[in-house]
Order: C-alpha cells, then sequence, then structure tokens
C-alpha cells in the first residue's frame, strides 16, 4: 500500500488486514473573502483581451483600471469595475485608433468598459463571480472564473491581495463584427475573446 504525508510517498509492504488510516491535510476550505473593502491598485492591475487573429494571438489590454471590491461581516460580497476604452494599448499606435473607431470598441459613443457584479461564489483558492458587462454599450451576462491570491501586508503596511479572473465573450453580441476575410475565405479576426483581469487590492483605510 502506498502512505503519503505532505506530498511524499513510499510503498508499505504488509500481511495485515488493511485498515482505513485518516486523511492529513494542511488545506483550509475557505468560502468567503477578506471582509471589507478593498480597492484597485492601478499601477499593477491591468485588464487585458486576447483573441485568434489569422495565424497566432493578438492581443491588449486597458489602462488605468479602476474597481473595488466589498465583502460583508456575513460573505456577501460585490465587484465593480470599469476601464477607459481611451486607454486601449497595443503595439502599434495606429491600431489602438482603428480598435477605438466604430468599427470596434466605438470610444466617442462608449468610452467606458463596465463591470458589476451580481453573485460572488468562493470555493479555497477558486473563486467564480457572476455579472453584467458592458462594452459599447451593450450589456451581457458574464462568469469571471479565477483564483485568490494570498494576502498580505507591502513594505508601507498597506494590506492586500490578489484575483486572477478570466472569461471568454462572443465580441459580436456587443455589436464588434468587423472582420477582413481571408483568401480562403475564412475570417481573419475570431469571434470569441478571451478577457482577463489581474487585481492587485488594497485594503482602504478607514
Amino acid at each position: 500500500m502506498f502512505l503519503c504525508y505532505r506530498g511524499a510517498c513510499a510503498i508499505k509492504y504488509t500481511t495485515e488486514r488493511l485498515q482505513e488510516e485518516p486523511i492529513l491535510s494542511t488545506i483550509e476550505s475557505t468560502t468567503a473573502l477578506p471582509v471589507g473593502t478593498w480597492n484597485v491598485d492601478p499601477v499593477h492591475s491591468q485588464v487585458g483581451f486576447a483573441v485568434e487573429y489569422v495565424v497566432g494571438t493578438f492581443r491588449g489590454s486597458f489602462a488605468p483600471v479602476d474597481a473595488q471590491l466589498a465583502v460583508a461581516e456575513d460573505g456577501s460580497a460585490t465587484l465593480t469595475g470599469k476601464a477607459p476604452v481611451s486607454g486601449i494599448k497595443v503595439q502599434d499606435e495606429n491600431l489602438e485608433a482603428h480598435l477605438q473607431s466604430p468599427d470596434f470598441f466605438d470610444a466617442e459613443n462608449a468610452p467606458e468598459l463596465t463591470f458589476a457584479s451580481t453573485a460572488v461564489r468562493r470555493n479555497g483558492d477558486d473563486v467564480e463571480i457572476d455579472g453584467d458587462l458592458q462594452i459599447r454599450g451593450a450589456t451581457q451576462a458574464v462568469t469571471l472564473a479565477g483564483t485568490v491570491g494570498k494576502q498580505g501586508t507591502d513594505a508601507y503596511g498597506q494590506e492586500r491581495f490578489n484575483l486572477a479572473l478570466a472569461t471568454t465573450i462572443d465580441r459580436t453580441q456587443f455589436g464588434i463584427d468587423w472582420n477582413n476575410p481571408l483568401p480562403n475565405g475564412e475570417p481573419s479576426l475570431a469571434n470569441d475573446v478571451t478577457l482577463t483581469a489581474e487585481l492587485y487590492l488594497v485594503r482602504a483605510q478607514a
């Protein structure tokens, strides 16, 4: 039989009757996020996107990010956030202008991306957040899934923790329909877009 403790395993040979042995675990099941109001650190946080284009993945980001997480004593939580379309960043400034145009995000008429949660569920290090995502004036229900990072205090005495979240959306549901057919007739740009959020959260000062 195999005996394991804290990741180390060994084989034990015995002719005795097998008996159930206690399972040792150092993992504590956590179902609530840290209580309090947490504001995003915009310097270290990022909202990004990735979409298949021709033969690879095209990536970009939005900055600055503005978000707040509020967690009540009973464990209920709300997450809200936004990012300006004018803050889109890619490798080419000309592409940034095109992405802000009516072909894509239409920054003039829809200057922000927004998110407001409707439910937050945590199980250990995993978290799921349901909510309403608004892009280009269209709102769709999405689920962000990801992980809860460690909680700690930085060099300046500020209490912090991290949320890493992601979801995949169909951009056409938000009115972003632009495409450019390839010679074989296939679209050059995929409809599915992966959105990611790396949120460094700082406890609000009383």
